[in-house]
């Protein structure tokens, strides 16, 4: 029998943050689905773990770390 899964959706979503020049900052939302794909974007940019990028996901929990925040990261 086919089924239609239902959709992911935000349980919590992100919040702006603040965070001094040079500091790191996190941002984090809460799935309703557990490691469902999550891409993060800074406009038009899929962003990737690197030096300046740190992407965590555990279960429904998905967080993004942006390390040495500039004013470019806002």
């Amino acid at each position: 029998l086919p089924f239609q899964a239902l959709p992911v959706l935000f349980k919590r979503w992100l919040k702006n943050e603040e965070v001094e020049e040079g500091g790191t900052v996190m941002l984090h939302c809460e799935l309703t689905k557990p490691n469902a794909p999550v891409e993060w974007r800074k406009g038009d940019r899929v962003l990737q773990s690197s030096d300046k990028y740190e992407i965590r996901q555990e279960g429904t929990r998905v967080e993004l770390f942006v390390y040495d925040a500039e004013a470019e990261d806002a």
